[in-house]
């Protein structure tokens, strides 16, 4: 039985030697010596052409002695990383190509991002995540930081157990409590909403915001009229309430990067909106790490920006400038694939902007299991089709799948095209849950990832590296 080591990963501690191998059976963590790390770590002996080591699976309790041990395979804050990329690594599996392509670039990321959602659709938990990322590191020595992201947490509950797992990054997820119902409210209706507000808070309110330009960096300025100032109070004033509160409970004090967003809603995002809503939470003290507001046009999964590219510009600029005023950096949510936007997004934040990634990751795989398992890929494309209206609960799309081509009539070399093609990339993008939760799928995906390595490492170097290039 051969036996592959990946020779980045050697390490000593003490009087051990540690390093990462893969056979027939999978990935391990191979010891040899005597001492903490080779008691602490469980396992069994084995013999490899240098002699007897100890072969630990890589487990979470394993990961978690490792990270014990190394320093370097904990999650870090992301504080004073001008560029930095949330990279969700939906099976585990991606981060080895991630580090690769960062190694030696002025981009930190964030390794281990996933949402509740995300756990759920793939019968994951953020140990899971959490040790994933931390063995790639491992695998791939990889020193210079990485973070760890509970992505889109909306209870209390959800982020006290990313923070009790060490999880570096909380995004916020304030959707529920953003009121969408006033934002469409007619002019006239609205006034008797505003009225029913607290006194006291509107006379605040007012006060601070009424008759006053606030200035911003390079000359700009934002300013309320009334009625913008009633509607956005109304759509906005429980989430920051509940933020705050949030934050005062269990952020407060604690060295966790903080983001809150706004962004999965059916409200765009004005200026002023994100102007008040940002101001509001720094007069509570709030340290806003960065923040997600929900931009015109459309972030679909799994494909380019949909809408009008001026329009984009401009709005963007105001909320590029918002967010250098206020002191934290803009984030970009449903960042994969936006190849339209991101020359505006990076020119306007000057790369000062975090950018969050995740189901092209998933679709780079496919991509490789469709060149190297084309049997496989026909039979998950099929099953995808069959379960998108499932999927489509989780996710907004607008796909026609009348523009898939046929897959009986597409040769096995051309299947990896169909990864190109915006309705079978948004399809596949959003029944990843339906697919991976299949026992007949999830153990060959894994197979043949684990099997072609390499080639999914290539795949995302390529890919992502568009990403960070804004290319």
């Amino acid at each position: 039985m051969s036996t592959t080591l990946y020779w980045d990963s050697l390490v000593r501690h003490e009087d051990t030697t540690l390093f990462m191998a893969r056979d027939s059976a999978g990935k391990f963590l191979a010891v040899h010596g005597k001492g903490e790390a080779c008691d602490a770590l469980e396992g069994s002996v084995i013999s490899l052409p240098g002699g007897p080591v100890k072969r630990c699976p890589l487990t979470n309790a394993n990961a978690a002695v490792v990270r014990r041990i190394f320093p370097f395979t904990r999650p870090v804050s992301r504080k004073g990383h001008p560029f930095t990329i949330g990279l969700g690594d939906r099976l585990g599996l991606a981060s080895a190509g991630h580090i690769r392509l960062v190694r030696g670039m002025d981009v930190f990321p964030v390794l281990a991002q996933q949402s509740i959602r995300e756990l759920n659709l793939t019968g994951r938990t953020y140990e899971d995540v959490l040790s994933a990322a931390g063995w790639a590191v491992f695998q791939e020595g990889y020193r210079a930081g990485y973070g760890a992201d509970g992505d889109h947490l909306k209870t209390r509950e959800e982020v006290q157990m990313a923070l009790d797992c060490g999880f570096t990054m909380i995004t916020l997820d304030c959707s529920e409590h953003i009121r969408n119902d006033f934002a469409a409210l007619p002019a006239s209706e609205l006034e008797s909403h505003y009225q029913a507000l607290e006194p006291g808070l509107r006379t605040q309110l007012e006060g601070e915001y009424l008759n006053r330009s606030f200035p911003l960096d390079g000359g700009q300025s934002i300013s309320f009229s009334a009625a913008d100032l009633r509607r956005i109070v109304l759509v906005y004033h429980d989430a920051i309430r509940y933020t705050i509160a949030l934050y005062d409970e269990l952020l407060r004090g604690r060295d966790t990067d903080f983001e809150m967003s706004i962004d999965e809603t059916l409200s765009t995002t004005s200026p002023e909106a994100h102007y008040f809503v940002a101001r509001e939470l720094q007069k509570a003290g709030v340290e806003l790490i960065s923040l997600a507001p929900r931009f015109c046009g459309e972030f679909q999964k799994g494909s380019d920006y949909r809408g009008n590219l001026s329009e984009f510009e401009k709005e963007f600029a105001v909320h590029a400038t918002i967010a250098k005023t206020l002191g934290y950096k803009l984030s970009i949510h449903s960042g994969s694939d936006k190849f339209a936007v991101f020359p505006i997004i990076y020119r306007e934040t000057g790369k000062m902007v975090h950018l969050k990634t995740a189901g092209t990751n998933w679709l780079e795989a496919l991509r490789v299991v469709a060149a190297q398992e084309p049997g496989l890929f026909r039979e998950i494309l099929a099953f995808a089709l069959e379960r998108l209206p499932e999927a489509k609960k989780y996710y907004h799309i607008t796909e026609n799948t009348a523009n898939i081509p046929d897959i009986g009539a597409l040769a096995d070399k051309d299947l990896p095209s169909l990864l190109d093609q915006d309705d079978a990339r948004q399809v596949l993008h959003v029944t990843y849950g339906q697919i991976l939760l299949d026992s007949s799928f999830k153990g060959p995906i894994f197979k043949t990832l684990e099997r072609y390595e390499d080639a999914y490492c290539v795949a995302l170097e390529k890919h992502i590296g568009r990403h960070i290039s804004g290319a």
